[in-house]
């Protein structure tokens, strides 16, 4: 059963995270993760971005998100608000809003912000939104977990976070992995109750 983790990064601790749930989703027997990346929005209306990345993860199609049997998100802060190139591609999955291919599916979101009171909790909400409106069951981190508690630098209830620092310097935290890899456990074990 494949859980697709969808992201979007710029400075690399997004997509850091999205190999920690990777790791917590394949340490799931049954459940391999699929990690894919949403190209760049150009400014200039001509230019367009390679069919294949030049370095990095493989870029998503719809393909991928219809298939899955879970979905992990997540994109960097940007005032609040998931970043440019991840709003671009979920608004691209009209199709598969009218088909109702997602409806019941299990999914969960994460991010990274330069700051603790950069956004993290509001971008991981915007996240969420367009995946209501799909019909996914949402996941976030209980405070089961002990880290949640413990943690001096990101996680939240509503998903794994990260705080990068405003040059993006700092390295995930202990706790900060210990949540990423939590919440790829998480969505890989309701994914598997969802399907049986």
């Amino acid at each position: 059963m494949e859980i697709l983790i969808l992201y979007y990064s710029q400075g690399g601790a997004v997509r850091e995270m999205a190999q920690l749930i990777g790791r917590g989703v394949d340490s799931i027997n049954g459940a391999q993760a699929r990690i894919r990346t949403v190209p760049k929005v150009s400014a200039n209306c001509e230019a367009s971005e390679p069919d294949i990345p030049e370095a990095g993860d493989v870029y998503v199609e719809l393909d991928d998100l219809e298939a899955c049997a879970g979905l992990a998100l997540g994109s960097p802060t940007r005032f609040g608000n998931m970043a440019a190139p991840m709003k671009y591609f979920l608004d691209s999955t009209s199709s598969l809003w009218l088909k109702g291919a997602l409806v019941d599916k299990p999914a969960c979101v994460f991010t990274s912000s330069g700051s603790m009171h950069g956004g993290n909790e509001t971008t991981l909400m915007t996240m969420m939104l367009p995946l209501l409106h799909h019909g996914m069951v949402m996941l976030g981190l209980p405070y089961s977990e002990p880290s949640l508690a413990t943690t001096q630098t990101g996680g939240t209830p509503y998903g794994a976070s990260h705080i990068g620092g405003a040059m993006n310097d700092k390295p995930i935290s202990e706790d900060e992995k210990k949540l990423c890899m939590a919440l790829g456990k998480r969505l890989a074990t309701m994914a598997l109750q969802l399907n049986t």
